[in-house]
């Protein structure tokens, strides 16, 4: 009983901390995103968030984080699976080699990408030192889409990386014993397993790049304008606080829907290997 009664005191410091920083943040948003500029209860402001204007600019800022997040997929589970076939090696160094971006500013990150893609950037004097064409990627969606993949990129390997070293080698190669091909253990074996870290990846790579807007605004320049983009301009720059929080609630649905998905999931593998 006093065991059970200290672990219930060690975690009232993580109960405060839940209740400041994300209990009552969502509660002001709630708060002003449902009230008019005079406090009073009204749904009108969310129905201006439903506007045509600001759909169109969700559903871009859901489709470029689908896109970064697939292309994350596709370059962190290979990634991975050399990691896990080399870890004895060189696996640490190349593993802290793709951590890199987590120990710099994002920011700094994203500035550098736009000297690299701009009009008269590093990438455009290759191409012209080899006598080719110059490219316009800057200020496009696939400029932000590179500046997303380049910064969310570990998140994706961290889970990815955790849950592929914990599959046990036996289960490959009794796969490989009786017949199946690389192909065949990948899709049969290795996938249902790190499915987890698969839904993990996947989670703390979309999240963040539905909602950014400091890659979006130095990549995509005032051509793009994503969801997160506008939040921040209805907060800072238009001080309309009432329409900058309804929009973070239509944000929030995609947001909570997908932890949703996660969390199901999550459950429904942790039955299925009970």
């Amino acid at each position: 009983m006093h065991n059970y009664a200290l672990r219930r005191l060690f975690g009232v410091p993580f109960v405060i901390w839940g209740v400041l920083f994300v209990l009552l943040p969502l509660f002001f948003v709630l708060q002003q995103g449902l009230t008019d500029a005079e406090g009073a209860f009204s749904l009108a402001t969310l129905g201006e968030a439903l506007q045509w204007e600001y759909l169109k600019a969700l559903g871009l800022s859901v489709g470029l984080a689908l896109v970064s997040t697939v292309i994350c997929l596709i370059l962190g589970y290979p990634l991975c699976l050399i990691l896990r076939e080399h870890r004895q090696q060189n696996g640490l160094l190349i593993f802290l080699l793709f951590l890199l971006p987590l120990w710099m500013n994002s920011l700094l990150t994203t500035m550098a990408w736009q000297t690299i893609l701009e009009r008269h950037g590093v990438l455009n004097m290759l191409l012209g030192a080899l006598s080719l064409p110059a490219l316009n990627i800057v200020n496009t969606p696939a400029a932000i889409v590179i500046g997303m993949v380049y910064n969310f990129l570990p998140y994706m390997v961290l889970p990815l990386y955790v849950a592929i070293v914990k599959v046990d080698n036996s289960v490959i190669e009794a796969a490989r014993d009786l017949g199946a091909t690389h192909w065949q253990t990948l899709r049969y074996v290795l996938l249902p397993l790190t499915r987890a870290g698969i839904i993990s990846g996947c989670t703390m790579v979309f999240i963040p790049a539905l909602t950014t807007f400091v890659i979006s605004a130095l990549l995509g320049g005032n051509k793009v304008l994503l969801i997160g983009n506008i939040i921040e301009q209805e907060f800072t720059a238009a001080y309309d606080w009432q329409l900058g929080s309804a929009l973070s609630m239509v944000l929030m649905v995609f947001i909570i829907l997908n932890m949703i998905v996660e969390f199901f999931t999550s459950a429904q593998q942790r039955k299925e290997a009970v």
